[in-house]
């Protein structure tokens, strides 16, 4: 027995039936054997050519030109509407567009069924490969992800179909029967009617015509939609129509009961943002970033919430500091951490982490936030735009600078949080005081030892079991992620009395032992993204 199941992610399965009009906003369903055909043949010419031979593909999709048994979740069948630009009657001409659609649960499986069917080892890893590759079915905004079942799973699976061909004579209670397009065995893999390419030569009794197939391979299967209907097709070359009786009310909108949402609430601490703009700004560019969206931050709080006696007020978690302008004690205040997740040496995401959380006010605050402001005003650019995509506690939250990990390494500077002493009871070594990278280490040590009393969950481990390495370059320089210096990122924030560009800057590598979740971030200007460490493994 063949099984596959498909998702679609979107909750959406976007596609027409073969011979209705797109405007008559009707969806297929059960997705067509003949679509899905169509799809893997051009998954593995896009994608696997290199990989896997027009035999060796033909020998798998031949046992799948039967029609297929189907699973059918729940759905609706729906639609948008929305103007297109035609310019028929001119520049503003538009036309009302259908896009017809069956609505399912993101988590919904449309299974595939052949009992009769089986395939070789070799033969399902190769299917396996080809539906990995399977991104979309029917238009491209349906999302598609499909998978290979195993034998004991699909002969599970057989017990709930609940669509499948109709034979002569047979009636069926509460289903209907509907047309579905499907391959033929016989004619799918034939080329009678593909089109072919002349090539003519020499002259007169010596001339001689050479037709070169247009498709490789030339199947019925590979024609092209726009061909088909050039040629006035009124069903595709090497497929057939065949009966299928699916649950008569399979678009029956069934009302949903949801639970009461609890008194309590949870204290959401994390929350995620894209950025977006022509051109993103560079890592060495996150100090500037991270303050820009708290002063932003701190504005929209100001003006939504002004004070009672008529100023503006002030968020203590976003400002770090209290209502009489003195800093907060502890770090549950707000860390901006911008971050690098595709490698491409530009920051494209912005996570806002707050241990003690956000109240009502300080959420909003954050729904509100749209556009940061570049460092300087005149200084021409592009805008530089946010967009929230989660809102969430530290222990639900998988993102990179949360997820746990037991190496950790520096993707912004670590800047000393104070200068070396040379006097005193608590001066430091002798031996670090010509040695930055030295002075450095120990200093890191020190912050790791602060931030592990600030963390119960991580009572077992103390300092002396974490491993701190410098990460320099052959000639003992600091380096980080790309080869970047520590001297070439801002490190000077807006503040006159701010002296971060003179203090000490390296990167570290910071081992564990175990797997310990973030944010990691230390040393001077750690709550607007210096000092930073990702796991070794982002």
């Amino acid at each position: 027995m063949i099984g596959i199941s498909l998702g679609f992610p979107s909750g959406r399965f976007h596609a027409t039936p073969w011979g209705r009009h797109v405007n008559e906003g009707a969806p297929e369903w059960p997705p067509s054997p003949w679509r899905f055909l169509r799809a893997l043949v051009a998954t593995w010419k896009r994608k696997l050519d290199d990989r896997l031979g027009a035999a060796e593909v033909e020998s798998l999709l031949r046992p799948l030109t039967v029609p297929p048994h189907y699973v059918l979740p729940p759905a609706t069948a729906s639609h948008t509407r929305h103007f297109m630009p035609w310019f028929k009657k001119g520049p503003q001409d538009k036309t009302l567009v259908f896009d017809g659609f069956a609505g399912l649960a993101r988590d919904a499986r449309v299974l595939l069924l052949w009992p009769d069917a089986t395939l070789g080892p070799l033969q399902r890893d190769q299917l396996e490969l080809l539906l990995r590759h399977l991104n979309f079915l029917g238009r491209a905004e349906a999302w598609c992800s499909a998978r290979l079942l195993g034998e004991a799973e699909a002969a599970e699976a057989q017990r709930e179909v609940n669509c499948r061909p109709v034979t002569a004579g047979t009636t069926v209670a509460d289903q209907e029967v509907v047309r579905v397009l499907c391959a033929d065995p016989d004619t799918a893999f034939g080329n009678e009617h593909t089109p072919k390419v002349e090539t003519v030569s020499g002259r007169g009794k010596a001339r001689t015509s050479v037709f070169t197939p247009l498709y490789d391979p030339d199947w019925h299967l590979c024609m092209e939609t726009l061909a088909l209907h050039q040629d006035k097709w009124s069903d595709p070359p090497g497929s057939l129509w065949v009966s299928y009786a699916r649950p008569r009310h399979c678009f029956k909108i069934e009302p949903v009961r949801h639970a009461l949402r609890s008194q309590t609430t949870r204290r959401l601490q994390v929350a995620r943002f894209a950025l977006d703009s022509s051109v993103l700004p560079l890592v060495t560019e996150t100090l500037p970033v991270a303050e820009s969206a708290r002063l932003v931050l701190m504005g929209i709080y100001g003006r939504q919430f002004p004070a009672p006696d008529g100023a503006r007020g002030r968020s203590p978690v976003f400002s770090g500091k209290a209502a009489d302008g003195r800093p907060l004690e502890g770090h549950g205040h707000a860390y901006y951490l911008p971050t690098d997740e595709d490698g491409d040496g530009r920051l494209d995401h912005l996570t806002i982490i707050a241990t003690a959380g956000f109240d009502q006010r300080e959420l909003k605050a954050l729904d509100l936030l749209r556009e940061l402001q570049k460092r300087d005003r005149e200084a021409s650019g592009h805008p530089l735009r946010v967009l929230l995509l989660a809102l969430t506690t530290l222990e639900e939250c998988h993102a990179l600078p949360v997820r746990p990990s037991p190496v950790w390494v520096s993707v912004t500077p670590f800047l000393a949080p104070r200068h070396l002493k040379k006097r005193g009871t608590k001066r430091d070594p002798v031996e670090v005081w010509n040695s930055p990278p030295g002075f450095l280490a120990l200093v890191l040590r020190e912050e790791m030892a602060r931030w592990l009393e600030r963390r119960p969950d991580l009572a077992g481990l103390s300092v002396g079991q974490v491993k701190i390495k410098p990460c320099t370059d052959e000639h003992g320089a600091f380096r980080l992620r790309r080869g970047l210096r520590p001297i070439q990122f801002k490190r000077f924030r807006q503040k006159r009395s701010d002296d971060g560009g003179h203090r000490p800057a390296g990167a570290f590598r910071i081992d564990f032992g175990r797997p310990v979740a973030g944010p990691l971030a230390l040393g001077h200007s750690a709550h607007f993204g210096l000092g930073l460490f990702l796991p070794a493994d982002g």
